[in-house]
Parts: structure tokens; sequence; C-alpha cells
């Protein structure tokens, strides 16, 4: 079922800066609630192309608080011991020096704002683009801030759609977020868009729906055998989402840096748990991490 046309903002003409010589695109890529795991066993030879897999652990276990920590420049972090979070994060916004072919970018440049698409537009010249696919990120709630264009995708499984959107200029870089749900439960791939599993609100709208039980009621409403079938979804879509990426990476220029990942794992009954959200579990936190200039 598709959404109505409101849930898209184009901003007018707005005054940036000239940006800065040699500044890259950067697009970041969210393949919503794709696990490690699954990710590593669907052998993806489009996201190796940037380099290998990493595992990594998101900031947060569902989207929309996760893709807020990806808008303020923080990743995906490994964990690291013996290290002071301060010094964590200085190193991660220092990336963005290299991420952006810009020299001297860091935590400094980022304060007072710690928003992206405020250093990117307003201070680097940058236009700025996101196209979601979960609706908890339509462009009403307050993650569409300094964005020259934030859509909601018409279905919730459309990558294709999103890369025929994207659109770069030879006068100034482009920044592009990108939120996939081709991984997201019901794990739609070429053929079975998943359309005849249980209805569990989330991929319909977690607030719209937060008072309407799932097919089953409150209870989850697969066996242990559904669940491990579900996680061979989760395998399958992750190769054909893999696949589609291959299409992103004919499209976007070669002076491109591309960073593709997940906001958050999923969980298929280990320790009782399914699904995402308010669960605690090394497996909704743990989320594949790729990264490097357009091969």
């Amino acid at each position: 079922m598709g959404r109505p046309n409101a849930f898209r903002r184009v901003a007018g003409p707005v005054a940036r800066p000239d940006p800065p010589v040699g500044a890259r695109n950067l697009v970041i890529v969210t393949l919503d609630s794709l696990r490690y795991d699954t990710c590593v066993e669907a052998g993806p030879a489009t996201m190796t192309r940037l380099g290998e897999i990493e595992r990594r652990y998101s900031y947060a276990s569902w989207t929309a608080p996760s893709h807020y920590n990806l808008l303020m420049g923080l990743l995906p972090h490994p964990s690291p011991a013996g290290i002071l979070a301060a010094a964590l994060y200085r190193r991660d916004y220092e990336r963005y020096a290299e991420r952006l072919g810009v020299d001297g970018l860091g935590i400094d440049t980022l304060l007072p704002h710690l928003f992206m698409p405020t250093l990117l537009r307003e201070q680097l010249g940058y236009r700025t683009h996101a196209f979601v696919s979960m609706p908890v990120l339509n462009p009403h709630t307050a993650l569409n801030q300094h964005f020259d264009r934030y859509e909601l995708m018409p279905n919730h499984h459309d990558l294709p759609g999103m890369i025929e959107r994207l659109e770069f200029r030879d006068d100034r870089p482009s920044f592009y977020l990108l939120n996939v749900g081709e991984t997201h439960y019901p794990y739609s791939f070429d053929g079975d868009d998943g359309s005849e599993l249980p209805h569990v609100s989330g991929v319909h709208g977690a607030v719209k729906h937060a008072g309407e039980a799932t097919t089953a009621g409150d209870a989850v409403p697969f066996s242990v055998s559904e669940l491990a079938e579900l996680r061979n979804r989760q395998v399958k879509a992750a190769r054909y989402a893999d696949d589609l990426l291959g299409a992103l990476l004919d499209v976007v220029p070669a002076n491109t840096w591309l960073v593709i990942t997940s906001d958050h794992g999923e969980l298929f009954g280990e320790g009782g748990y399914f699904g995402h959200g308010p669960m605690v579990h090394d497996k909704v936190l743990e989320v594949p991490f790729v990264e490097g200039l357009r091969p």
C-alpha cells in the first residue's frame, strides 16, 4: 500500500556558501534492521567492493534515535575497551575530513549544532537530501532539519525508486541519507514482498498503529521454526538489497564517499525476544559497517 504524497518536503531556495575546493559527495545508506551476522551470511558482493565489512554497534536499538545519532555524525562504533567516550567521538568526527575531502573538520567544526545537515548545508554549501522508508522518519519529524529535500518513499521497499531520484550536480556536492526498508520486517526481496506475513506494527507505522494488536495479539505470532525462517528471509533480503546497491554505485560520481551500514539489528527469538526497540541484546545492536570512496 502506498503512502500519501503529503509525506514529502522540498525546501525553497536557500542561501549557502560556496563549497570548499575538493569537497566530495557523501552518501549514507542504512539497511534498516539488518544484523551483522545475516549480512555476512548473505555474502554481499557490492558492499565488499568498498572494503571489509566490520562488526560495529549502533547507538540505539530502533530506527528514530539511531538515525538521530547518524545525523549527529555519530556512525556505528566498534565499542573499543580502555578509551574515554569523548576520545571515540573525537576520532569519529575527525574522519569527516577524509569522508568529505575537506581539511580541518572535527568536533570543533560541528559545534554548536552537532547535526550533519546543518554543517553540510549552512557551513559547507552542500545540497542535502533524504529518502526514507520507515514512517517513524517521515518529513514531519524533528529529523527533517536543513534538508533541501526529504521524502518518505511511497512503499517501504523501494531502493530502486531512491536510486532513480538521485541527482548530482557539478556546481556543489550533495549529501544523501537513504533509509532502505527491504531488510526490515517483512524482509522483502524480488518476487516476495512479505504481504502474507502477520501484520506487525512498525513498517506500517509504529505510532499510527501503536494501539492495535498484531495478528496474534500481544504475543510474538511466530513459532521457533517460523522465527528461523524469518531470519532466512532477512538473509535473502540482504542479498537482494546488495544486488540493488550495484545500481547505486553505477549512479554516484567517482568523487563520492559511501557509508553502508544499518541503524540497528533484529532479534529472531534469541533470549525470547523478537524484533527490535525496547529490547537489550547484542543482536539488536550489532550492525554491518563499510565505508570508502566509490570504487
